[in-house]
């Protein structure tokens, strides 16, 4: 493997060997133990040898989700064994279960407000980051927010669980929102590996219309306000390149009947058969022409669009969809 990734899953396993020997000075069940501590060595002997990371069947490499995952992982998918597939896929059921779990409900009404949100995972789990959270104090506000970890598969699903537990921590923490951003890219920068970040848009809706946005280097949201369409910018870097980054907050304030769509770029990097892009501009100037005040039906438009567009070609990147339309009463 060579480089950072050597030393990353160096630390790793040199981490779990201090655990194990610290868990089996107390344990009266160190058998088990003394198993893995036997094959966190064997690791790290691999590491020495320059075989870490190799099928130890067909000395390919072994899938790096995997070994983020499971650092003591020693064969490929296409060498297990039928029981190690087995355990496998019930594990990503499992997975896959737990991270539905996280989503919030698909049509929510609030006070003054409906969202409705499409999740799509390209694999068993995702990467893309969907939530609302309601306020626990006085109901007059809630957030919302969409992002997407980098990466793919498992590694890019245990991101987004991150992520979900660092703002649901932070919101109830009632954080003015550039320094609740802020503060969950410090968190997250902190606690990650390096090499991997997350592109997110946050924001805080008021009963009075008014509405707080951060854009942490996501794909630009789009404001629909009686047919016409403005994209918003970023405000910020992606969470977790830096410890000490920093973000503005743009302060909108819709109307009844206006709506705010976030996506993320599992939709406009789309590809059909002819290696054409779906883009910012179809999916913008669908917005305008099929909007309506009702967030479900511009969720439906737009993956309609996307069907039409795609004509059978399968997608490549999960995605993630989510409209948010103030109201003046009970529309879905």
């Amino acid at each position: 493997m060579g480089g950072l990734t050597d030393v990353f899953f160096r630390e790793q396993l040199l981490e779990r060997r201090d655990r194990l020997h610290s868990a089996m000075a107390v344990s009266r069940q160190a058998g088990s133990l003394v198993t893995l501590l036997n094959e966190v060595d064997s690791a790290l002997e691999r590491l020495d040898e320059g075989t870490y990371g190799l099928c130890e069947t067909c000395h390919e490499s072994v899938e790096k989700t995997r070994l983020l995952a499971d650092p003591l992982v020693r064969y490929c998918l296409d060498h297990l064994t039928p029981d190690q597939r087995r355990v496998l896929q019930d594990d990503l059921d499992l997975a896959s279960q737990i991270q539905r779990g996280l989503l919030p409900q698909e049509d929510l009404a609030l006070d003054g407000w409906q969202v409705a949100y499409h999740y799509r995972t390209l694999g068993p789990v995702s990467g893309d980051y969907c939530d609302v959270i309601k306020s626990a104090e006085d109901g007059k506000d809630w957030f919302f927010i969409l992002g997407d970890a980098s990466g793919k598969g498992v590694a890019a699903s245990m991101l987004m669980a991150h992520l979900h537990a660092i703002f649901r921590a932070l919101v109830a923490s009632r954080l003015p929102m550039r320094q609740l951003v802020e503060r969950a890219s410090r968190v997250f920068c902190e606690s990650t590996v390096s090499p991997y970040f997350a592109t997110l848009v946050c924001g805080r809706a008021r009963t009075s219309g008014e509405v707080e946005l951060c854009n942490a280097g996501h794909c630009r949201p789009l404001v629909i306000q009686e047919g016409q369409v403005t994209r918003l910018e970023a405000t910020g870097l992606p969470l977790g390149l830096f410890c000490e980054g920093q973000y503005s907050v743009e302060t909108l304030r819709l109307r009844p009947g206006d709506t705010l769509l976030l996506y993320t770029d599992g939709l406009t990097e789309a590809r059909n058969i002819t290696d054409e892009e779906y883009g910012e501009e179809r999916l913008s100037n669908l917005a305008g022409e099929r909007h309506a005040p009702r967030p479900r039906a511009l969720v439906d438009a737009c993956l309609d669009d996307l069907s039409t567009f795609l004509s059978g070609t399968p997608l490549k990147d999960d995605l993630t969809l989510m409209a948010i339309c103030r109201t003046d009463g009970p529309l879905m």
